[in-house]
């Protein structure tokens, strides 16, 4: 089984003319790039199930996928391809800005975040939630106040709105640090995505490779054969002891 796990970070999935950040995919592109992964004999999964297959020395055909944000085209564009290839994904969203938008980008057009009721249908669509902090905040510049915060308590609000375990963290920005870190893994977190954590990288800093609309089947087919090259090695599991 390759060392690194190939894990593919999304954002919003729906039509835009104006997209500064690149943060959005069309539906029609996202179709064709599952449709390319399944061909390719990949599924792909949330990150909790992936290290758990991991884990017990499966998953070698397993592909991570994550959408940050919380978008609400998440469940109106992204779950039912999702559902139509036979994947799941995780999805990260903001407890503190449920049924907002992605008021923390100066550019680019205001997009709806997913509501409560949003949030739910996701987890019954089979879909993994994951907190993505509060109100998208970069960890290593928080407060002590700011820090719990954004990982224990916004862990807490989503185990309430979905009644079930909440295993991944996501750092806003994809900053981290030591510090944000050993809070992320303190508040009872399984796993954390970041996106070039460099000497950080392990179960809390797993590295994840950005996908946007221009990804074409060739641009995948590099990205895929580059991927072992770019990533350090990391662990199958995430560390014993860690409260779920």
């Amino acid at each position: 089984m390759p060392a690194e796990p190939w894990l593919l970070m999304y954002h919003s999935v729906t039509h835009c003319t104006e997209d500064p950040y690149r943060v959005t995919v069309a539906p029609d592109r996202l179709r064709r790039q599952l449709r390319w992964l399944k061909s390719r004999g990949l599924r792909g999964v949330g990150i909790a199930e992936l290290l758990r297959e991991r884990a017990a020395g499966r998953g070698s055909r397993l592909v991570g996928l994550t959408f940050d944000d919380g978008y609400a085209d998440f469940t109106e564009n992204a779950v039912p391809l999702l559902r139509e290839h036979g994947f799941t994904a995780t999805v990260f969203v903001l407890p503190g800005r449920l049924g907002g938008d992605n008021a923390w980008d100066p550019l680019g057009p205001r997009k709806p975040l997913l509501t409560e009721e949003g949030v739910r249908n996701a987890a019954v669509a089979g879909m993994e939630i994951g907190s993505h902090g509060m109100r998208h905040v970069s960890l290593p510049d928080a407060d002590e106040a700011t820090l719990l915060a954004e990982t224990a308590h916004s862990r807490k609000l989503l185990r309430e709105i979905t009644d079930r375990p909440v295993e991944g963290y996501c750092y806003a920005y994809g900053d981290v640090d030591a510090r944000a870190l050993d809070a992320v893994r303190g508040a009872g977190y399984s796993y954390a995505c970041a996106i070039d954590p460099g000497p950080l990288t392990g179960p809390y800093a797993l590295p994840r490779i950005h996908i946007g609309n221009e990804d074409t089947a060739l641009r995948l087919t590099v990205k895929r054969l580059l991927h072992p090259f770019r990533r350090r090695g990391m662990p199958d599991a995430p560390r014993a002891g860690v409260a779920r």
